[in-house]
Parts: structure tokens; sequence; C-alpha cells
């Protein structure tokens, strides 16, 4: 059974294990709100995982540690059970889905576990850990569905108590629920009027339906570039706590998460993978209601391969009206682009790219087409330029 003792404990057996990470006054992410990013990220192996993971394991048997562990994940967990079996001396096998980014692959390579790639979702590596679990002994360490787990993860609540004693609400990433179960028991045994809330991707909304519906829902498939949340199925224990102490669940899409990623990056130069991002992005676009209110945004790893980092980053210019590709319709002939260029030019728009093709066999023989990508400052400064491209009699193609 979960208790607030519990969590004093895994705080206790932490304190000399993890860093205490900083709270990061960020007030630029939502203008109506008073906005802190709880910066998990900068935790040890990148996530607050290792703080579950360690606790779980030192809470194990002697018996049990000698037989091994086992886990499965989508890379932050594996990491943190891997340091935490290295710093006591067991042998740890992870099991990843073979869609796990590489860094998180090799990072937990790199703290001494040996890795099962398995094809599929994080909900295929679990069917295949327990499956090695039955046959070679292992004991298993779960990512979420575990108490000791769950309580350790609750040492992030106390600390914010600690850090912002005086928070309105708390805003929470959630996959299969063991870090919001943790953080929003803690807080609510101690300050129960402070509001959590908790944000999934919208392409993997396991406990959101899950809650709506009144009972545990496995889905048919996850899809999102927040990785580390994307889980088809919450677990049994983080689903009651959700139930008994979180106050609303939310989603966001993958625009706005990697537009939260890039506000990270400019405003605070912090690097957030997508699952650590869906707090802010909460806060961003106005998922909870939080105007007015002194809330912390929960950055809970920044584990993102580079890779990924650049399309996130090229997603999160569109979606905030950073970029933008116009198409025009020309006829071919001299002072066209000079014109265009101009006009863009005014405006203070940045051209970084230009491709020429002649028209289709459907448009006239003289015709071509203009695709032009830009640096813009927002929204309204797109408007501005394609009104005044089209006001000077540029047809402008979608």
């Amino acid at each position: 059974m979960l208790t607030l003792d519990k969590v004093y404990h895994a705080g206790f057996v932490l304190k000399d294990v993890i860093r205490k990470t900083d709270l990061i006054h960020a007030p630029k992410i939502n203008s109506e709100s008073d906005i802190y990013l709880k910066t998990e990220n900068l935790q040890i192996t990148g996530s607050f995982k290792v703080r579950g993971a360690y606790y779980k394991i030192s809470q194990l048997s002697d018996e049990e540690k000698s037989k091994g562990v086992i886990a499965c994940s989508a890379g932050n967990h594996a990491q943190g059970v891997a340091l935490a079996a290295a710093k006591n001396g067991i042998k740890s096998l992870i099991c990843l889905p073979d869609g796990a980014p590489i860094s998180k692959v090799e990072a937990t390579k790199g703290y001494g576990a040996e890795v099962c790639l398995v094809e599929g979702v994080y909900d295929d590596a679990y069917n295949k850990a327990i499956q090695l679990r039955d046959e070679k002994g292992y004991t298993f360490i779960h990512p979420f569905d575990d108490e000791n787990v769950i309580a350790g993860q609750g040492t992030i609540g106390l600390e914010l108590l600690e850090q912002l004693p005086d928070a309105d609400a708390v805003i929470v990433p959630v996959g299969g629920g063991g870090l919001i179960s943790g953080v929003a028991f803690a807080i609510k045994q101690l300050r129960p009027e402070i509001k959590i809330y908790g944000v999934q991707a919208s392409g993997a909304p396991s406990m959101v339906e899950s809650l709506q519906n009144g009972k545990i829902e496995c889905l048919d498939d996850v899809a999102t570039i927040a990785d580390g949340i994307k889980v088809k199925e919450p677990g049994e224990h983080t689903f009651e706590f959700c139930k008994k102490y979180v106050d609303e669940i939310v989603t966001v899409s993958d625009d706005e998460i990697s537009s939260a990623i890039l506000a990270l990056i400019e405003q605070h130069k912090l690097i957030s993978e997508g699952a650590g991002a869906v707090s802010v992005a909460a806060a961003m676009f106005n998922k909870v209601p939080i105007k007015g209110k002194k809330v912390i945004c929960l950055v809970s790893g920044g584990n993102i391969d580079v890779t990924i980092l650049s399309k996130v980053i090229k997603r999160g210019l569109l979606k905030s009206g950073r970029s933008d590709s116009i198409n025009i319709e020309l006829i071919d002939k001299p002072g066209q682009l000079r014109d265009v260029s101009r006009i863009i030019a005014d405006l203070g728009g940045n051209v970084i790219a230009i491709h020429h093709e002649r028209a289709s066999e459907n448009s006239d023989i003289n015709g071509c087409y203009l695709r032009i990508l830009l640096e813009t400052r927002n929204f309204e400064h797109i408007t501005a330029i394609r009104k005044n491209l089209t006001d000077a009699g540029f047809k402008i193609v979608e």
C-alpha cells in the first residue's frame, strides 16, 4: 500500500543518488499565468524515471537481486533501471520497442544493461519482458504500475511543495500514469487544494479514454512523436490513483508538442523530448484552466534523438507561424521574381529557399510556379505577406 511515509522514505533513499532538479520561472510560456518549469529533463539519465527505478530496486530482497532484473521501456525507464541495477551490482535486461530513438538504446547499453529490441510499441516490449521473466526467472521492474516505483516518482511532488509552496496547479505528462500518480498522491496528501492536471498526446490517449469510460481501456493503435508516453493501456494502480487524485487529464497534438519543444529551446535553452514537453504544450495552448494561477509544468525528460529534434523544430516553426511555404502561379516573364522578392523583403520576411518550375499542361503555356519557403515572425506576419502579394496581382495557390 502506498503511504506518504513510503514517499518520504523514497526521498531519503534517493537523496545521494539523484539531482534535486531546479524550478525555473518561465513567464513567456503563457502570458496570462505565472509558469514555472520543473526540469526533470536535467535529471541524471535525462529523465525522472531513475527515481522510481532506483527506489524499486533498492527495496528488492537479496534473492530477487540475485536473479537479475528485467524491464520494458520506450527508453527512459530503461536507462533508469540500467543505472540503478549497475549501482546495486545487479544484472539487467531491458526490452525496448524497435522504434525507440537510437540515442535511448545506446544510452541504455552505456549504463551497463543488455538490450532486447522488440518489434512494435511499448506494450509489445512489455509482453516480451513478461515472457522472458517467466522463462528465465528475472525480477520484473514495471515502468509505472508498481507502488514502489510510484513512491519514487512521488518524491518530485515533495520537492515541488518545497520549491514553490504557494503553487496553484501542477501539470504532469501522462503515459502509463506512474509519474502523475506519485506526484498527485504526494501533493494531495499535503496540499489537497492544489490542482493536478495530466496531459497525454492526442495520438495515445489511453488514460483519458479509460477515465471517460470508467474502466481501463486498451487502444488498438498509438501514434505520436512523444514516444515516452506512447502507451496503449494504463496500469491498474495508476488508473485508480488518477481517478482519486487527478483533477483532469487533457490531450495535445503533435504540432502543439513541437511548438512547446521549440519554445523551451528558444526561451529557456532547455532540450525536452516530446513526452516531457506535453505539460508545456497544455499551458501554451490553454488546455487547462490556469489563467491568473501560479502553475508548475513538469518537464519530465530530455532524451530526444537529434534527427527527431530537427523534424520537431521544423514542425514547431510551422505551427507557431515562424515559417511558411507559399506557392505562386506566375506568367514566366522577366521581373516576376524581383517583384515577389521585393514585397517579401519590404515586409521583413526572409526567403530561405526558392523552387521554380514550368506550369503543367493544363495551365497557360507561358505559366510557371514559384514555391518560396520563408522565415516569418508569426501568423499575422504571414497574413500580411500573403495579402500584399495578392494585392499586387500575384495568384497564390494551395
